[in-house]
Parts: structure tokens; sequence; C-alpha cells
């Protein structure tokens, strides 16, 4: 019986007659599925059919999903797995799903369309805003993980969500800020029509009733604003006052109060200015300032949810029998076997029972280089095996992991971490408590001098001296400083990195993926025989060809493979090709091939692989991990700052001793756990130095949270993201050197608003205390006031 023909692109069996064809690389190529063809001619009409004489394996078909994936989809049918996010109504199950991959509408036209086909599904309706899927099917005839499935053969991964409470919170409190400021815009737009036609001013000549119907228009539409608006003003100075602490909330409740009720006074006696539109722009001012610093504190997350992505949904658990069937991981106790197989992530810390392996722990340590593993070693949650299959003993769980000890560290770190009071707090404060001592005492003397005038010009002393443009002067420079940098690339997650920067003296600098761009190139190819140097490359690239060890990556793809490859975890690879007998890695491992000795290694710098067959040494590879093009320029620039410039790096291979020298640098320390760097950093701020902070990976997370500063490349895992002060997205190490300028300027501004807005105030307040100041000029001097705080900020657009 004839072996079915292989389909050119997936290698599935092409059915007897099948009618998908392509001309392929000069010759018609039978396809198993119009996919496939369809694939297969867009590849060619791209120009890129040399695709197909340079790929290792043929393509997935779409039809058919991977093995662990499908295996992994059938968990979701149990019914203990589905009790949390999925509900039952009759005889329709629903739930909702967040949908990866969707980059338009037409992505939801086409989700919902598809499952709307499919026999069992009831309703399928797509959240574009937040790729959230909600759906309901039959259950009974259509199981979850064929759901999920269905979605991965149009292209999108589905997860079940479950809402996190505490960003469902933070949500709600966003949405409540919003309208607030939104109310207060909208209603003091009306107040100020409203009240200014009163103003003599004006000279509208207005009636006796009309004037009072505009009066109490202002006080109903004022109303909303005090009550909603400015609510969690007056909650936060009544919290205050109980603790017997002033602050901002005390004084803007102050004003607003007072304000408020005196225009209350105004509109039922008919005399007198109102001061109705004072409160709806102090709390439009105060509303978007707020509302600001809000969006910049919460784009940190609390790291401990970022652990999850760290770690394998399932795993495969071995029973007594040595047979294996996969489980989710919270499944998983103490004392079970489980099986990793090569390219899948160990699921819990455990020691190794069978097999030897390269294990890559860069995401914990920042080695770039897997490491040998073999019987009797210790594993970690989180790392990844690379080469070949190990059964392991889970040890820990949970958290009880050294994932978690990393998050842990990471908690105590961010407790400990200094927090830099802002100087308009400082000044605000004091200037605070000199107002009201000010206004009691000014309230006393003018109820001796003229009890009628005394409440309005204690009203307009505390109008006139909110101190509105103190509160904005730091706000608004940060958040303009912060724009400008994030065109630049680096966005700012925590308030205090601008002013801080102007206080540090100590940059501590990761190696692997911020000094370097963290992936291995073939650097130099230096042939001790006969052949070539693109000959040699050529059988190493056969050797490499179908290892996913992070070094064969450097070598590219060769058009043909070696037969009889083996893996020697920490030594190479061995292998046949034409004859010859293959061998590349260590020297000594390569000469045990030929039994000879290796010959010495010509250079100090780089990683050093041998490649050699039966007869001899061939020639030697140099890899290496490349500097950042723009990594002296950042190094130079902090050396014109005077500051001291480390390296500590988890990586212990001569390179971080290399780099260090050819930069620079004033100190290098390689090899480090996350524990070591931790102490590092904190012995350096014992010495009393204010240390700045450059890293990447899961190990810089404990130091990232504990330097004064911190930044993470943007090419950084989720947790250091999460646990850094700034994030370099563009992943431009020169963007960098722009933002210390941006810093020095920044404070510079900063300075001047609190000059301007304390000398303001600072001048009104006598003529306030004397009765000089009315109604009108107190709003107007007030507005002018912030307003020229707003547009001296805005200089920091520049750049």
């Amino acid at each position: 019986m004839s072996q079915p023909t292989p389909c050119y692109h997936c290698g599935l069996p092409v059915p007897a007659g099948g009618t998908f064809h392509a001309d392929v690389l000069g010759q018609t190529r039978d396809f198993c599925c119009p996919g496939c063809q369809a694939v297969a001619q867009a590849i060619v009409a791209g120009g890129l059919q040399s695709y197909y004489q340079h790929r290792s394996d043929t393509a997935i078909n779409p039809r058919e999903l991977p093995q662990v994936l499908g295996e992994e989809m059938a968990l979701y049918d149990r019914p203990d797995v589905q009790q949390p996010f999925v509900s039952h109504d009759a005889e329709l199950a629903s739930t909702a799903l967040h949908i990866e991959g969707i980059s338009c509408a037409a992505c939801g036209w086409l989700i919902e369309r598809h499952l709307r086909s499919l026999d069992g599904v009831g309703e399928a309706s797509l959240n574009l805003s937040n790729h959230r899927l909600r759906v309901s099917w039959d259950d009974s005839r259509l199981p979850l993980s064929e759901l999920l499935g269905q979605l991965r053969r149009i292209g999108y991964a589905a997860h079940p969500y479950q809402p996190d409470q505490a960003a469902a919170r933070i949500a709600r409190e966003n949405r409540r800020a919003m309208r607030q400021l939104g109310a207060a815009g909208l209603l003091w737009m009306q107040v100020m029509m409203a009240t200014m036609a009163t103003w003599p001013e004006f000279n509208l000549d207005l009636s006796a009733g009309m004037a009072s119907i505009l009066r109490w228009t202002a006080l109903l539409l004022t109303t909303p604003i005090v009550f909603y608006c400015c609510s969690d003003f007056f909650r936060g100075a009544l919290r205050d006052l109980r603790t017997r602490h002033l602050s901002m909330d005390v004084s803007v409740s102050l004003a607003i109060g007072g304000a408020y009720l005196a225009g209350i006074w105004s509109t039922l006696t008919g005399q007198g200015e109102l001061y109705f539109d004072a409160v709806g722009m102090f709390a439009l001012f105060l509303l978007a300032g707020r509302y600001l610093e809000r969006r910049a504190r919460e784009r940190t997350a609390a790291a401990s949810a970022q652990l999850v992505n760290l770690l394998p949904a399932s795993c495969l658990r071995l029973d007594e029998h040595g047979q294996n069937s996969r489980v989710l991981l919270s499944e998983l106790n103490t004392g079970d076997h489980v099986l990793v197989q090569p390219g899948a992530l160990v699921p819990a810390d455990g020691e190794i029972l069978e097999g030897q392996s390269s294990i890559d722990e860069s995401v914990l340590t920042g080695e770039y280089l897997p490491l040998p593993r073999s019987v009797g070693d210790a594993v970690t949650a989180g790392t990844l095996n690379v080469e070949s299959p190990l059964v392991i003993r889970v040890r820990a769980l949970g958290d009880d992991t050294r994932l978690s000890a990393i998050v842990r560290l990471l908690e105590r770190a961010q407790a400990e971490k200094p927090r830099l009071a802002e100087l308009a707090d400082k000044v605000a404060q004091w200037f605070l408590l000199v107002v009201l001592l000010a206004a009691a005492v000014v309230g006393l003397v003018w109820w001796q001098i003229d009890p009628q005038r005394a409440f309005w010009i204690v009203l307009a002393l505390l109008v006139a001296t909110c101190p509105c443009a103190l509160s904005l002067a730091t706000p608004t420079a940060l958040t303009t400083a912060t724009g400008t940098l994030h065109k630049l690339g680096l966005l700012l997650t925590r308030g205090h990195v601008l002013e801080g920067l102007n206080h540090i003296d100590t940059v501590v600098f990761d190696k692997t993926g911020t000094l370097t761009e963290g992936r291995l190139t073939l650097s130099a190819i230096q042939p001790l025989g006969e052949l070539d140097a693109d000959t040699c490359l050529g059988l190493a690239a056969a050797l490499e060809n179908r290892s996913e060890h992070p070094i064969a990556k450097a070598f590219g793809r060769a058009p043909e493979a070696a037969d009889s490859v083996e893996s020697h975890p920490g030594l190479g690879l061995s292998g046949n090709l034409g004859g010859r007998a293959l061998r590349i890695g260590q020297p000594a491992f390569v000469a045990a091939g030929y039994a000879g000795t290796a010959p010495p290694i010509p250079g100090a710098q780089g990683q050093w692989l041998l490649l050699g067959d039966q007869q001899g040494p061939l020639a030697w590879l140099v890899l290496d991990d490349r500097l950042r093009g723009d990594a002296p320029a950042l190094l130079e620039a902090c050396r014109r700052q005077g500051w001291h410039t480390v390296l500590l790096s988890g990586d212990s291979s001569p390179m971080v001793g290399q780099i260090a020298a050819q930069l620079g640098m004033d100190e290098a320390v390689g090899g480090l756990t996350p524990d070591a760097k931790l102490q590092h950093l904190q012995a350096l701020q014992a010495r009393g130095q204010r240390v700045l902070m450059l890293g990447d990976g899961v190990n810089d997370v404990p130091v990232l949270a504990a330097a004064d500063i911190s930044i993470a490349m943007g090419s950084a895992t989720d947790l250091a993201k999460t646990s850094a002060d700034a994030v370099l997205l563009s992943n431009r190490l020169d963007s960098l050197v722009q933002t210390f300028s941006i810093a020095r300027r920044s404070r510079r501004i900063i300075i001047e608003n609190l000059l301007w807005a304390g000398l303001y105030n600072g001048l009104v307040l006598p003529f306030a205390a004397l009765g000089w100041v009315t109604p009108l000029w107190a709003a107007l001097g007030m507005s002018l006031s912030s307003l020229l705080v707003v547009l001296n900020a805005l200089r920091l657009t520049r750049h």
C-alpha cells in the first residue's frame, strides 16, 4: 500500500484526489487544505520562497493544535476547573474569556461570526475596548476545550477571565474621578455665565427678579460641584482634623465651603458678591491636578500579580507506574514526580531524579548561557529546560518557591524604600498654618473694627490665598516633563523620579539586556585547518540545526542537518555529516573526539567554541553578546555628572570585566544572585550614596525596588517593569542622556513655580487682611497665579 503524499507546507497527509496545488521553487507542490495552499502562495508572492529551502521543520497546520496545547485545553472541560469562571443558566453555560491578538474591529467581527456559526453556541459578544469575550453555549454538545480550540485555529489565544479585585477597584475609582472632573468643568462654565451676568462691570441693567433668578441658578448649579465633585476634599479634611494634622484638604475645604456658604448668604439676602464661580474654578483646577497624579501613580501594579506569568499553567505528573498525565499547577503536591520536556518550563522547585540537561535560568539570575544540570541537582520554578527530558521531584510550591522569595524581597525592599517628600507639600504645610492663624487674627481684629465686614474679609483672605498655585507647582511640571520623556521613549511610573535624579551620585547597571543586547552573535571564525571560514560555519550550523540552545541561534539555519546529533549538556554537541564525526563545544570535549589535545584559546574576549572532527580541530568560533551602540554615550554622560558607575551582573563569565573595562566603569562584580545584588546596593546606600539602578531581569527586581531611582528596559520582564520607577520603552540608552537634562530643568522650573506661588500668596495676604482685595480680584488673582505656574511648566515640552 503506497504512503500518502505529505503536504509540502505542514507535512500532514494529502487526501486522495487532493485539488490543492501551487508552484514553489520551480515545481508543483501538493497541499492538504486551502489554508496551507494560501500560505504557500503568499510566501511565494512575497519573494520569500527560500524559506522552504532553509526551514528545519514543517509548519504547524492551522487545523491541528500542538499536543501540549490540546491537553492543556482539555483540562478546562473538568467541572472543578470551570467552577470559578463558568456559570450555568438552564441548558446554557456562559463565561468571559480574555482574547489575545486582537488588532482591529475586523478581529471582533471574525471572532463573533466564527463562534456563532458553531453548533451549540448561543451568543458571542466581544468588547473591543478590553478584549473581553462573553460567550454562552450548550456545554453538553460543545466542550469548552473545543471552543478555545476554535479560537486558536483562527489565530486568537483565549484565557478564562477572572477579575482582579484590586484592578476593579482602581478602575472604579478612576471612572469616578473622571466623572467628578467632567461634571466640575461643565457646571463651572454654566455657573460662570450666570455669575458674570450679575457683575456691575458688565452693566446689564438687570431687573431685581432676573438678578435673583441668576443667583438661584448659580446656587443650584454649584451645589453638585460642592457635594459631589469636591466630596473627597471634605472627607480628607475631616480625617486630617481628627488626626490633628493640617493638609491641603483642610485649606481647600475651608475655601470652597466658605465661598459656598457666602454665596448662599448672598443669594438669600440679595446683597454682596457671589463666590460660586470661585468654587467651580477651585474644584476644576484641583480635581484636574489630582487626577493627573492618580494616573501617574497607578501605572505601577502589584508585582505578585505578575508571578503567574512566569509559571506554566499545567505540567505532566507521573504516577507510580511511570505514566504521565497533564494536570493543573494547582493540583501538584510536594513529593510528586513531574516530567519536564525539552522547551518546557519547570513548574516547581525540585530535585532532578532522572536525566541530564541544560537549564536556562536567565530569567532569575541573568546568566545568559544555560547551565548543565544532572541527577541530584536542584532546579527552580519558572526556569526553562533546554535540551533533554527531566524527571523532577517537587520540593516547594507556591509561596515556598525561590520565585516567591524574590517577590518577598521585592515587597520588603519597597517597604524600606525612602519616599522623597515633595517640596510643594512642605511649603504648603507651613503656608497653610500661617494663613489659618492670620485669618483668625484678621477676623478678630475686623470684628472689633467693623463686624459687618469681618466675615467677608476673612473669606476674601482665604479665597485669595488659597494655595492652588502651590499645589499645582510640582504636579504640573512633573506631568509636562513626563509627557516629554514619554515622547523620548521613557515612561515614568512614579512622580519622584525627576526630582530624585538631581540627587543621584551612583549608577548601578545590569549587563545582559541592559548594556548588551541580550543575545549571542557569531563575532569571528578562525579556521585551524584546510577548510575556509564559510565551510566551517556550514558544518557548525548543520550540528546546531535542530538545537533549541541559545547558542544555536547565533549560527542560523543550515540547508541540511547533521545526523545522529547528540546533546552533551555543559559540553557541546556531536553528530555526523558527510562522513565526518563532528563535535562542537568545550575544547576538551571536542579534543576527546580526535584523541588529542585542544589548541589554546587565542583570546580572552567572548565565548570560544571549538569545532572539530575525527581528524582534528577545524576552527574556533567566537560568540559575543553585542554591546549596545549607545552605551558609551550613556557612560560618558554619567562621568560628566561625576557619578560613580558600578556593573552588577548575574553572569559569571569574563565578559563582565571586559565590558566594564571597555566602558571605563569604576567597579564590576559578576556571578551575583538577587540577594547578593540587593546586599551590594544596600552597602552603597549605607555609605550615604544615592543610587540609580538600570536593569531588565527578574533577578534585578529587588534591586530595582530598593534603589533610590530605578529604570527598567523596555524589553524587561513584566515583574521588573512593575518594580521600576521608570521604563525605557524605546530601549535606547541615549534617551537617558536627555532625561538627565530634563530632570535638571524640571527641578529649576519647580523651584521657579514655588517661588512665584509663595511670592504671590505672601504679597496678597496683607492686602486681603486690610480689606483691599474684592471678591473679583481674589478669584482673578488666584486664577492668574495658577495659570502662570502652568505656562511656566509647559516650557518643559521643548527639548
